[in-house]
């Protein structure tokens, strides 16, 4: 057993005068004519009385959750700590986290709850046990961070920040890592604020580009760190991205985005390809580079929304084989259901395949690119249904796929829109 373990043996409960839920709630006994539910815990024949009595406990405050009677959980989640005196071994840790998760749950239903009611539940609960510590910190400045209270939220994770607690602090290596980014994540947010309420007033004060000048330096610290930890960082590289384009530093900018989307070490993440785009194309990068990127993209999502714009920057070359390379994109977009009524993308299809046209052997090319999509593309775009409710609806739409579904599949007998199938293809 860990060091922790054997100092926090003692258990911390809620007890009946300072329990938030306690007092909340009425003395009174509800009786629901619904359904009970299922035991979760099943009595044992070795079952103790203690046992017995905490396993019916929860047994009651589950039924009561499951019918959102909340008052009544909250009754008997007064007495339902008392489990925490369970020294039975692998226990211990798993009723910590159940008194946490639903402690809160309980809570966060409770019209009467208020701020200080949340703030003493989670101090209790994170002073029970080490092993939770970092992440009951972390979910307490979440609560905090939606009320608005940035600067208490900031104060809790700076203590998490410097936690240290033996063997556990190797072991809860990556939480900590998390707790340093959400810490940098609130001087962000910080510095926003700082950053309009100073373009509200005077921005030739030096004190106030001071100001907000240290918290873009704190925020900045862990921010770049971050990249040294392969993981998904939406967030908070777009904060560092913001800051940095904000006092004009474009090449560090361009490098964190770079590296996020490139970096092999880090999970296959089509945002980062996305923020890449986004800010390539806010600079005017070069054609080539917004292709390289989006290339990527279609790799990893082909029914991407950006994929319009990768077929529009691949026409715009007029090259044979980059309009070859678009008409792949537009009907991988289109083996998808998300865009199977889409205008725009049958428009684009049509597009693409009136300037293929114009090069010398564009049936070939269709037949290839078509070669594996024929029998199952009638089924999924070319019916009598189809037909029959493009016409009603789209009728529009319903005159752009007609028009194609003779070059789309040349050698199937087929009439559409009356979707009349003479070839034994699927209705």
């Amino acid at each position: 057993m860990d060091d922790g373990e054997n100092e926090l043996r003692s258990p911390i409960f809620f007890d009946d005068c300072n329990d938030p839920l306690n007092n909340l709630v009425p003395k009174k006994e509800k009786k629901s004519g619904l359904p009970l539910a299922e035991p979760f815990l099943v009595e044992t024949q070795r079952e103790s009385g203690f046992h017995q009595t905490t396993r019916l406990c929860l047994e009651r405050i589950r039924e009561a959750m499951l019918h959102h009677r909340w008052q009544e959980a909250a009754e008997y989640m007064e007495f339902y700590p008392q489990i925490m005196e369970d020294k039975t071994g692998g226990v211990e840790q798993y009723n910590r986290e159940m008194i946490w998760r639903i402690g809160i749950e309980i809570l966060q239903h409770l019209p009467k709850a208020e701020m200080d009611d949340y703030n003493i539940i989670y101090e209790r609960i994170k002073h029970s046990g080490i092993k939770n510590y970092l992440m009951i910190t972390l979910e307490h400045c979440f609560y905090l961070m939606l009320h608005g209270h940035i600067e208490n939220a900031k104060h809790h994770l700076l203590e998490a920040e410097s936690w240290r607690y033996g063997r556990e602090s190797a072991r809860q290596l990556q939480k900590t890592i998390m707790i340093q980014a959400y810490r940098s994540f609130l001087d962000y947010i910080i510095w926003c604020d700082k950053k309009s309420s100073s373009s509200n007033t005077s921005s030739t004060i030096p004190e106030n580009r001071k100001d907000v000048h240290t918290y873009f330096r704190q925020a900045s610290v862990n921010l770049k760190e971050i990249l040294n930890h392969p993981g998904v960082w939406d967030p908070f590289i777009l904060s560092y991205v913001e800051m940095l384009e904000f006092y004009e530093d474009l090449e560090e900018a361009g490098k964190v985005l770079h590296n996020y989307a490139h970096d092999e070490s880090f999970p296959a993440n089509p945002n980062a390809q996305v923020y890449l785009y986004q800010y390539l194309l806010r600079h005017n990068a070069p054609e080539r580079k917004l292709l390289n990127v989006l290339k990527k993209l279609h790799s990893l999502v082909p029914s991407h929304g950006l994929m319009f714009d990768y077929t529009s920057l691949l026409l715009l070359s007029g090259k044979a084989r980059y309009i070859q390379k678009a008409l792949g994109v537009i009907l991988d977009m289109l083996d998808y259901a998300c865009w199977r009524v889409s205008m725009d993308a049958w428009k684009g299809l049509k597009d693409v395949i009136d300037k293929l046209q114009l090069h010398e052997g564009w049936k070939g090319v269709v037949a290839e690119k078509m070669a594996t999509r024929k029998e199952w593309w009638l089924a999924s775009h070319f019916t009598r249904f189809h037909a029959a409710e493009d016409a009603r609806e789209r009728p529009e739409l319903l005159a752009v796929k007609a028009s194609l579904i003779k070059i789309l599949c040349p050698e199937i007998t087929l009439t559409y829109p009356a979707g009349q199938i003479t070839s034994g293809e699927t209705t």
